[in-house]
């Protein structure tokens, strides 16, 4: 399933509605893109599966404020990403 490892993003389900209001199920799925990371304190790239927002706002702010914002454990994701 494609899900963003920050945010959290996954598939929502929607209906398509025709002309004559007849609904059918459909999936929008979150536009999740893999990124190389790195991280200078381990002098080493990760790799992530992220949103496209979640990719701005990590070039924006970085990604440990980002983190931060976010409520996640900053050391945490990096020991599991790293193995």
């Amino acid at each position: 399933m494609r899900v963003c490892d920050l945010t959290g993003k996954r598939r929502n389900v929607a209906n398509n509605v025709s002309h004559a209001h007849n609904k059918t199920k459909k999936h929008q799925r979150p536009n999740l893109q893999y990124k190389r990371i790195f991280l200078p304190e381990h002098n080493v790239h990760i790799r992530m599966r992220l949103s496209t927002r979640a990719i701005r706002n990590i070039n924006r702010m970085g990604l440990e404020p980002y983190c931060k914002r976010l409520g996640i454990d900053y050391q945490q994701l990096v020991r599991k990403k790293l193995g």
